[in-house]
């Protein structure tokens, strides 16, 4: 644990003492977002955008040191997948840099992160098989095909940079929503590899930790009023960076971890709870561009942050209330003995039952509320 502390305060300082230097060179550049009457716009200033720069810089150190050490030997010795990391993220930032810069088109976008995403299965991060959350359609452990994985490690990669993109709306949203998801995703991996299910080689934890010390060092800059804003280049970034852990996680594991403190026994269930409101607001979002007969790719102020702040929140408090739903979907997938328990109950082979345990003050607390 010590070396992962290590590792997220370098990433963590890094981003730090860049930030303020990635700012002052998007000045010099004119590489600054002007306010504009679009509703999609909160900023009443000019903003300097390309902050991702400098979370790249500290993912790039952070790395470098990771290296170095020891105890992440089994990482980097003959294996392939943190070259794979480096490339892909390496490509993910310079589109979405790109995009900050000169506006890319949305299919070249779409491009870019397909190459990333194609990087990171060349060199081995790909998803081989996962299993369905609770056994749903009885399908047990699904094995994905040669031809299969690519396809699905690319959508995957795809989902989770556009994620992060889409929430990336307000100061210091889409950053906080990744440093606690990173968080969620380290603290399940690290429990996985003393479970003895992770194997050493495995990069999943190195990579969240890394994802929560580039945020918690942006976010000092970040935070409403913004100094400078990470751009598209910085979300999707972070996207890659969640998408990583959450492949060699939930793709490579073929086991039902599970108990009276764990009921997620498909470890990509983490991912969807602790990213279910940006992810449901992708899918809302493409649907809803649909319905209007509106291009996929079209920006408009329908995202849920744009909805709270309709509703008279101002942007720290909309915020606020975002990351309190990420830490509560957390929350139900770290749960303690001690709080509302669920728990499965294995019948036979072919089903599965799920029941919930809740302390009494709970549920007193709650007929309480109810009159």
């Amino acid at each position: 644990m010590k070396g992962y502390a290590v590792i997220a305060a370098v990433a963590l300082v890094t981003t730090l003492l860049m930030t303020p230097i990635v700012r002052l060179l998007a000045i010099r550049f004119g590489a600054v977002v002007q306010p504009s009457s679009d509703a999609r716009h909160v900023h009443k200033e000019a903003t300097p955008t390309l902050g991702g720069a400098a979370m790249f810089v500290g993912f790039l150190a952070a790395m470098a040191v990771a290296s170095h050490m020891a105890q992440f030997r089994e990482m980097f010795v003959d294996n392939s997948e943190p070259v794979g990391v480096l490339l892909g993220a390496g490509v993910m930032f310079v589109t979405g840099a790109l995009d900050d810069l000169i506006e890319v088109s949305p299919p070249a976008k779409l491009a870019g992160q397909v190459l990333a995403a194609s990087l990171l299965w060349l060199f081995g991060v790909s998803m081989f098989y996962f299993r369905t959350p609770f056994n749903l359609f009885h399908t047990g452990v699904v094995v994905l095909s040669p031809d299969l994985q690519p396809l699905i490690t690319a959508l995957w990669v795809v989902l989770m940079t556009n994620a992060v993109n889409l929430i990336d709306g307000l100061d210091g949203l889409a950053a906080g929503i990744v440093a606690i998801a990173g968080g969620a995703l380290f603290l399940f991996a690290d429990r996985l590899f003393k479970a003895g299910y992770l194997d050493g080689d495995n990069i999943a934890p190195l990579i969240a930790i890394i994802a929560v010390g580039v945020c918690v060092g942006f976010l000092p800059y970040n935070w409403n009023p913004a100094k400078i804003i990470m751009g598209d280049a910085g979300a999707l970034f972070l996207g890659i960076l969640l998408a990583v852990p959450t492949i060699t996680i939930g793709g490579r594991t073929d086991f039902a971890f599970s108990g009276n403190t764990y009921f997620f026994f498909a470890p990509l269930a983490i991912p969807v709870i602790i990213l279910g409101v940006p992810i449901l607001d992708v899918v809302f979002s493409f649907a809803r561009r649909l319905w209007r007969r509106q291009h996929w790719h079209q920006a408009d102020a329908g995202h849920l942050h744009h909805r709270l702040m309709n509703l008279g929140h101002g942007q720290k408090r909309t915020v606020v209330m975002l990351w309190a739903a990420i830490s509560a979907g957390m929350k139900l997938s770290w749960m303690s003995a001690s709080g509302a328990t669920p728990y499965l109950i294995m019948n036979d082979s072919s089903r599965t039952t799920m029941s919930v345990e809740c302390p009494k003050p709970a549920v007193e607390a709650v007929m309480k509320a109810g009159r």
